[in-house]
């Protein structure tokens, strides 16, 4: 487990690879977006 083991974030860094233990920063941006316009659509229902 260290900078030769890919599974893990270091790893990752290390090789210059995005996962699920390193995720690309474009993907970390959809998930937030698509989750903040998911709380506003059952925030709008509930009122």
């Amino acid at each position: 487990m260290g900078k030769g083991d890919k599974r893990t974030k270091r790893g990752k860094i290390f090789a210059g690879s995005y996962g699920k233990y390193r995720m690309n920063p474009k993907k970390i941006r959809a998930k937030k977006k698509a989750k903040s316009t998911k709380n506003s659509e059952t925030e709008a229902t509930e009122s």
